[in-house]
This record gives structure tokens, C-alpha cells and sequence, in this order.
């Protein structure tokens, strides 16, 4: 599994999140592996019309439906079809009471589950709610050019002997400072099950070449 990103960059919102899109999609039919893209919020619903490979919303909040103004509803975002939901990212903390009532009704609607941890005690207590995954990702290492499976790696190999002993199922993704073939498959020897890619990808010169990379190493 490999969940690119797409943040709010330049290169990656209205028209640039569709073209990302599709060349994700290509190189996931190409090599047959399973990407996964996370556009924002705006572009969501554009970017599902225009690809078959799955979707993910950056964000949603807690709520029900009601008077809510300017918050994210998760029934609302599963009518247009979006596959699954991101929540807890670095760039966007919520309450651990948030993320379950996330999680569950995400479950209820049949939607995936990703949820982002910054330590191996917070992926365990993150683990409770038996998530689809959960993404490991030191902040200070997010956008840069160590990735988290060379930095630290104890903290890969700590969080999956939790997570893996409180929710069996749940599957743990490698991300921060993702940038290349030889950090994907250091993640994968220490035991991960993906990663979880942002600007290395979507800030990359050659996007095709970077997704095809990674991608090639998750094989």
C-alpha cells in the first residue's frame, strides 16, 4: 500500500491534482500495486470522477449531521464515492475521542481507515479502535530528507510489535521523509506493511519517475 499526499501544494491542487492523479493510477495499473492518493478536501470529488485507483479524504471532523457550519461531514464525503479517510496527520491533530468516533462511523460506512501516529505509544492507543492502517510519522522528520525508516527505525519496529499485538489486522505504514526506492524497502525490512508519501512525490520534478520508483520497491 502506498498513500500519496497530496497536501495543499501548488503542484498538487485543482488541474495539478488531477494530472497526479492519473499518472498515479497508471503506474498502479502498470506495476500492479496498490496507490492510494489523499487530494484535498476541494479537489475530491473531481479527482474521483476522473480515476479508478482509490481515494482518500485528508480529513473529516466528528460531527453529525446538523448545524455544523465550515466542518467536514464523513457522509457527506462518502456520496461522492470516496474510498477512505486520513485523519490525525501531524498538520492536523484531533482528539483521540475524535478519532474514534471517526474511525467507527468510517467503518460503518464502509470506507477504509487511516490513522496517523507521531510515536509508538500514541500508534498503540491509536491501535484500540482497530483501524485499516496506521501511519507512523515523526513530525520533525515530515518533508525532509532523512526518512523515518533510516532516522529512526526503532520507532517502526516499536510501533509494529504494538499495534500488531493490540489489533492483528491492522496494517502499519511507513511515512516522514519518504523520498526514494531504497527507504521504501528499509521500511519494508523493518517490517512495514507501505508507506505514506507526500511532497516526495507531488514536489518531485519527474512525478511519474518518483510514484514509479517507490512503487517499484513495494513489489
Amino acid at each position: 500500500m502506498m498513500l500519496i499526499n497530496f497536501k495543499n501544494y501548488h503542484e498538487s491542487t485543482g488541474k495539478n491534482a488531477i494530472k497526479i492523479a492519473k499518472i498515479a493510477e497508471k503506474v498502479a495499473e502498470e506495476l500492479n500495486v496498490n496507490i492510494s492518493i489523499a487530494p484535498s478536501l476541494i479537489d475530491l470529488a473531481k479527482v474521483k470522477e476522473n480515476v479508478s485507483i482509490p481515494v482518500y479524504a485528508q480529513h473529516a471532523d466528528a460531527i453529525n449531521y446538523g448545524s455544523y457550519t465550515g466542518q467536514i461531514l464523513l457522509e457527506n464525503i462518502k456520496e461522492y464515492g470516496i474510498d477512505g479517510i486520513m485523519v490525525n496527520h501531524s498538520e492536523r491533530n484531533i482528539l483521540i475521542k475524535d478519532i474514534e468516533f471517526i474511525v467507527k462511523k468510517a467503518k460503518a460506512l464502509n470506507m477504509k481507515t487511516m490513522v496517523c501516529a507521531s510515536t509508538s505509544n500514541i500508534s498503540g492507543a491509536l491501535a484500540i479502535f482497530n483501524p485499516d492502517y496506521i501511519a507512523i510519522e515523526p513530525p520533525e522528520l515530515i518533508g525532509g530528507d532523512i526518512s523515518v525508516s533510516v532516522a529512526r527505525p526503532e520507532i517502526i519496529t516499536e510501533s509494529l510489535n504494538i499495534v500488531r499485538r493490540i489489533s492483528p489486522e491492522t496494517k502499519v505504514l511507513c511515512g516522514a521523509g519518504i523520498k526514494n526506492g531504497l527507504d521504501v524497502k528499509k521500511a519494508l525490512e523493518l517490517g512495514a506493511n507501505g508507506i505514506l508519501v507526500a511532497s516526495g512525490v507531488v514536489k518531485a520534478k519527474d512525478v511519474e519517475k518518483a510514484i514509479f520508483e517507490l512503487a517499484n520497491a513495494l513489489r
